[in-house]
């Protein structure tokens, strides 16, 4: 196997396990991927000041968010459809998380329901939430939530409809059939075997009460794209509210007139975020909308963010921009799919060490060191 030593090494990795529709899934965005890229390159556009001479022989990379100690202001995002990039994935994700003491975020379209996930890991989780028509599946599914001690519930605003992926349509995964897909499957044996034959079930665990057990793709993408409910508004949010004891965190953030809508409306915090740049393409990077929302916020609550999050130093640039906390996504998916949980805890292992370098050389010994006086402006 290719020895990874980045991000985009994993990448490579997944590409040459994973089915191609799946792939693509994972690595595409919306219409022609604009925001997509913008997310990683303006991230890499940010520039630090090096500073010297400091004593930066301690450091301490550890944060307070939502009254738990994180290792690291990183966690992992979540992930659509993770358990199909490995075997039973969104397991093996949230076991390197915690041995890595960061959070794991479970999408509420993944494979592994709540009920596994609390039951494999012992220990609380995040969860991910999308509002659908059905309010009572909605509602069974927090109290699902709160049966499983889920530390924070990311009630995801920015899907009302589903984006437009041209990749998806290519590969056979929205439109193509069945056989498409498993003629793509077979050309990648290994991921048939250890996913496709000992992984099931891949019946998106959560989504069973509507959906059934024996559900193929081609269900789940109709599924979205007629259940999703349109017509949500803050009154949703208040609902999800009265349902809710936890925090409640907002993703999917990118003007500052909805930050601030957000800071009257009972939430414990946002997440700036475009989804990934799989939803408008065009709109802003969160590089770039974040600065102006964390104005808007004033530290009322926690500001998270992702997009375009590839490395250590992305974080330390995202928490100069104003961020408390970073959320990850194609960064551990693309190291689930490549070795598993030994790959999501080596990234996690090469942002903490990339992330040192960066405070280090920046003169920053502690996270609340890390801000826009770091920033070279030249």
């Amino acid at each position: 196997m290719r020895k990874a030593a980045n991000v985009s090494d994993y990448r490579e990795l997944a590409r040459g396990r994973l089915p191609h529709f799946l792939f693509e899934y994972l690595d595409g965005g919306s219409y022609d991927e604009v925001t997509l890229a913008a997310n990683v390159g303006d991230l890499r556009e940010v520039k630090l000041r090096q500073q010297v001479l400091r004593d930066v022989s301690k450091l301490d990379l550890s944060t307070e968010l939502f009254g738990r100690t994180w290792s690291l202001p990183v966690g992992l995002g979540p992930i659509g459809l993770a358990g199909m990039y490995a075997n039973r994935g969104e397991v093996q994700a949230a076991r390197a998380a915690r041995a890595a003491g960061v959070p794991f975020t479970l999408s509420s379209l993944g494979v592994c329901p709540v009920q596994e996930i609390a039951r494999k890991l012992q220990s609380p989780f995040w969860l991910q939430l999308y509002i659908i028509k059905d309010r009572g599946f909605v509602r069974d599914l927090l109290a699902q939530a709160c049966e499983a001690k889920c530390d924070a519930l990311l009630l995801t605003v920015d899907l009302p409809v589903p984006g437009s992926r041209y990749r998806d349509y290519r590969s056979g995964l929205s439109g193509g059939t069945r056989l498409h897909r498993a003629l793509q499957a077979l050309a990648r044996p290994s991921w048939a075997w250890d996913v496709g034959l000992n992984g099931r079930p891949h019946s998106l665990g959560n989504l069973e009460p509507v959906l059934g057990k024996n559900t193929g793709l081609e269900d789940y993408f109709g599924w979205i794209g007629s259940n999703f409910d349109a017509s949500i508004t803050w009154d949703d949010v208040a609902w999800v509210r009265e349902n809710w004891d936890g925090p409640l965190v907002i993703k999917g953030i990118l003007e500052p007139d909805d930050a601030r809508t957000a800071v009257t409306n009972g939430v414990d915090g946002i997440v700036v975020s475009n989804h990934g740049g799989r939803q408008l393409d065009g709109v802003s990077s969160t590089a770039r909308a974040l600065p102006s929302i964390t104005d808007a916020v004033d530290g009322k609550f926690p500001v998270l963010v992702d997009g375009g999050v590839r490395s250590g130093l992305d974080v330390v640039r995202m928490l100069a921009l104003g961020a408390d906390f970073v959320l990850v996504g194609r960064a551990w998916a693309y190291a689930l799919a490549g070795r598993g949980e030994a790959g999501v805890a080596h990234v996690l292992k090469l942002f903490e060490a990339e992330m040192r370098v960066a405070m280090a050389l920046t003169g920053s010994t502690k996270i609340t060191d890390i801000g826009r006086a770091i920033i070279d402006r030249r």
